[in-house]
C-alpha cells in the first residue's frame, strides 16, 4: 500500500482572544519572617525544596537581610514543603498558612485529578537574625 506524497492541508488561524493561556491556580505570593541568618536560610531551603522534588528558580537576599525566593514544586509534595519551610524556621504570616492549608487540603480530597499538577510560590522572607552570625561574636570595644 502506498500512501499519497502529497495530502491536503487545512490551515486555521486562531484569533489571540481564542488561545488558551496556561495558568497556574496554586501560583501565590507569601511573605515571611525568621531569625535564621540569611545566607544560611537560603541554602538550607534550596536543598530542602530540592531534596522533595521541587524546583528553585531564584533565590536571592538583600543587605537589610530580605530573602527572595520562587520556587515550585508538584503538588503532591505540599505537605513535604509546607513542613521544610517550618523546619527551616520560617514563620508564615497567617494567609501563608492559610494559602498553604488550602493547598494541602485540596490536594488530599482530589489527589488523583491534581497530584501531577504544579504549584508555584514566590516567598518574601525578612530575617532578624539573634546571636552572632557565623562569622563570630562582634568585635570588643577596649
Amino acid at each position: 500500500m502506498r500512501l499519497p506524497i502529497y495530502a491536503p492541508v487545512r490551515f486555521q488561524v486562531l484569533r489571540p482572544s481564542a488561545v488558551p493561556i496556561p495558568q497556574i491556580p496554586w501560583a501565590m505570593e507569601m511573605k515571611a519572617v525568621s531569625q535564621v541568618e540569611p545566607s544560611r536560610l537560603v541554602c538550607t531551603l534550596t536543598g530542602a525544596i530540592l531534596g522533595c522534588g521541587g524546583w528553585v528558580l531564584s533565590r536571592g537576599a538583600t543587605d537589610t537581610g530580605t530573602i527572595n525566593m520562587l520556587f515550585e514544586f508538584e503538588r503532591q509534595a505540599c505537605v513535604d514543603i509546607y513542613s521544610v519551610l517550618i523546619a527551616a524556621g520560617v514563620e508564615l504570616s497567617q494567609a501563608g498558612h492559610v494559602r498553604f492549608t488550602e493547598l494541602c487540603q485540596c490536594t488530599r480530597n482530589r489527589h488523583l485529578e491534581c497530584n501531577s499538577e504544579i504549584a508555584s510560590i514566590d516567598l518574601e522572607i525578612q530575617t532578624f537574625p539573634s546571636g552572632p552570625t557565623l562569622a563570630g561574636p562582634p568585635p570588643q570595644r577596649a
